[in-house]
């Protein structure tokens, strides 16, 4: 397995883990928050986010593409400014807020990194960055065929 898929499967198990955290024990998360009894909307809320992490991890692990590493980067930006508009408007919620807003950030962060450096796969043939050119490109840029040779 090389590095790049270690750090990979790392974040993957990361964020399965934090998912299920979330969805089995969503109280206790919101508790580190000052709140001892949260609401049952609170704890529901939690848990769907659990589910979210947990689907995303599931995909990631089994296509991990930079397409779908992309849209999981996209998906944890989102997160990230939900959960600043929460903590700008709900002072109860700030410190649960802030702190997910940056565990997703941080998620966001991996994502972008892990697409960046993910092999581009070609739609046409299959093949990975090392064997795509773009289309429409030449592999030498020698003398244009359908220009006509300029005479100095």
């Amino acid at each position: 397995m090389t590095a790049e898929a270690e750090r990979l499967t790392a974040g993957v198990a990361f964020r399965a883990g934090w998912g299920l955290v979330l969805l089995c024990a969503p109280r206790r998360v919101l508790a580190c928050g000052g709140h001892p009894a949260p609401a049952a909307p609170a704890r529901a809320v939690a848990r769907i986010l659990g589910t979210r992490h947990l689907i995303q991890a599931g995909l990631t692990a089994l296509a991990p593409t930079r397409p779908v590493v992309a849209l999981g980067a996209v998906a944890d930006v989102l997160h990230a400014a939900t959960g600043v508009a929460l903590a700008v408007t709900s002072p109860r919620w700030r410190a649960v807020a802030v702190a997910d807003t940056a565990l997703a950030a941080g998620f966001a962060a991996w994502g972008a990194r892990d697409h960046r450096r993910l092999p581009t796969v070609s739609p046409w043939t299959g093949r990975t960055s090392s064997h795509v050119r773009k289309p429409g490109r030449r592999r030498h840029r020698g003398l244009r065929r359908d220009r006509p040779r300029r005479r100095p």
